[in-house]
């Protein structure tokens, strides 16, 4: 009879003991922050909130100017499909005219008992592939030549068209996937700095925009009566004067990322709609807008002169005079008139 072996007793207490060994390590590396997402972030001051919000919509200013550029680039590769587009349809109906005078000879000579291997061209479902195959040059008349010639450049220059707007079809997609990109960057890093600004009370939000705005009421009102005339008077020209007056008059205007007015800018915007309204056209984006014109130093600026900060060339406003500018700063802030020392200064430049 074979023998049995009694099963071994499982310690109960032995896996309590496991399990609540490994509870305890799991707790411990959750409190330490082992793993990246159980502690708690610390409670930030109003001032780091400030901080971490003027940071996020510098960064978010970045991708703006970004944003624009593609923005920009996509406009001008829509615009060379659109001519190229137009370009092959205009050359298509001038090849369809062609042909049906082709036609009208092949048809003619078919009736009278033949037809000329030149005129099986207008007819033929691949024309391009007759042209190579067939001998009929030394066989056509010196003016069905001529025309059948005429016939195969413009196939050559139609297909020459369809592949650029290919070309630029490619480009334009890629560009609108740029656009999609960076437009998620913007709303990602405006979304995380009203996050933070929600973690503030009344009160202290309504502190907070209170020093954001004083120095804009306590220089801006007085400079709306005063200083636009002054500013113009000391601008380098009627063009710049002009520039200046505009960007006085979109005072408390509303900061809207990828704006150009008349009722909202971005900081490239507004500049791009002051120096438009003044007959001056300028590109589109910060980086863009330094090379436009001559380069001043800081104790050069005149009124008009556009001034850039960051070391990226993120930011751009218009100099008004006595160390100061008109700028669309961020969301948090409308168009207003501010210090030069407001944010690091990077360089300026004269458009005219």
């Amino acid at each position: 009879m074979a023998a049995h072996r009694k099963p071994r007793q499982r310690s109960t207490g032995g896996g309590t003991a496991r399990t609540a060994a490994t509870i305890a390590l799991a707790s411990a590396a959750t409190a330490t922050g082992f793993d990246g997402t159980g502690h708690a972030e610390p409670q930030l001051t109003p001032g780091q909130v400030k901080a971490k919000v003027d940071k996020l919509y510098q960064e978010a200013e970045v991708a703006t100017e970004k944003y624009n550029g593609a923005k920009e680039k996509a406009e001008a590769a829509g615009q060379r499909l659109k001519n190229l587009q137009d370009q092959a349809a205009r050359k298509e109906e001038r090849l369809n005219s062609a042909r049906d005078a082709l036609g009208s000879v092949a048809a003619a000579q078919y009736r009278a008992g033949g037809l000329d291997p030149a005129m099986q061209l207008a007819l033929s479902d691949d024309p391009d592939r007759y042209l190579d195959n067939a001998e009929f040059v030394e066989r056509a008349g010196s003016r069905q030549n001529a025309a059948v010639a005429g016939v195969r450049k413009q196939l050559r220059e139609i297909e020459q068209l369809r592949g650029a707007a290919h070309i630029e079809l490619t480009s334009l997609k890629s560009r609108r996937a740029e656009l999609k990109q960076h437009k998620k960057s913007i709303t990602g890093k405006l979304g995380s700095a009203r996050q933070l600004l929600s973690r503030l009370g009344p009160q202290e939000r309504s502190l907070q925009g209170a020093s954001q705005d004083r120095g804009s009421r306590s220089t801006g009102a007085r400079d709306t009566l005063a200083a636009p005339g002054s500013a113009s008077s000391q601008a380098t020209g009627a063009r710049a004067a002009a520039a200046v007056s505009y960007a006085y008059q979109k005072l408390g205007s509303p900061y809207v990322w990828g704006a150009t007015g008349p009722n909202a800018f971005d900081c490239s915007g507004l500049v791009q709609a002051a120096y438009r309204a003044a007959g001056v056209s300028l590109p589109r984006t910060t980086y863009s807008q330094i090379a436009a014109g001559r380069r001043v130093s800081r104790s050069e600026l005149l009124p008009g002169d556009l001034v850039f900060f960051y070391a990226g060339i993120s930011h751009v406003g218009i100099y008004v005079g006595n160390g100061r500018m008109i700028h669309a700063p961020n969301p948090s802030a409308p168009v207003r008139v501010a210090p030069l020392d407001e944010m690091p200064y990077a360089g300026a430049t004269r458009v005219v």
